[in-house]
């Protein structure tokens, strides 16, 4: 089967080998995806708006995928502070108010950067193409 793949240009993806997200047929799968945009932390201290970047970075994926925010059917979201959870639920719950993927949210003891206050991965299937 085809595999369609989504690259950020990040120094890692090579390193690391991995992509950004995937198609292979009707399913897409993103990596896990954090508040960054040009090497710098977006929304620094910010729960609420680093979840709304990172949710706008998965669309992006999605749509270059031929993919819409309503075909995602789970989320996860991995958070530094699960006492945020009103502030990351608040901008999940702006994107997928609508959609209802499951979701899944835990606690972490840190990410990649100290500054970042959560990470989310998603799934998607693409019916009726």
């Amino acid at each position: 089967m085809k595999r369609t793949r989504v690259f950020t240009g990040s120094p890692w993806e090579p390193v690391v080998g991995y992509c950004r997200a995937i198609r292979v047929g009707d399913r897409i799968e993103v990596a896990g995806t954090t508040a960054m945009k040009d090497g710098e932390v977006v929304g620094v201290g910010d729960a609420y708006e680093q979840t709304r970047c990172i949710l706008q970075l998965i669309e992006g994926a999605l749509h270059e995928l031929g993919a819409q925010m309503s075909d995602v059917i789970r989320t996860r979201m991995f958070v530094t502070d699960i006492s945020l959870w009103e502030q990351y639920g608040r901008a999940h719950g702006e994107y997928f108010r609508d959609v209802q993927p499951v979701a899944t949210m835990v606690e972490v003891k840190a990410l990649i950067d100290p500054q970042l206050l959560i990470e989310i991965e998603v799934e998607a299937v693409v019916v009726g193409e």
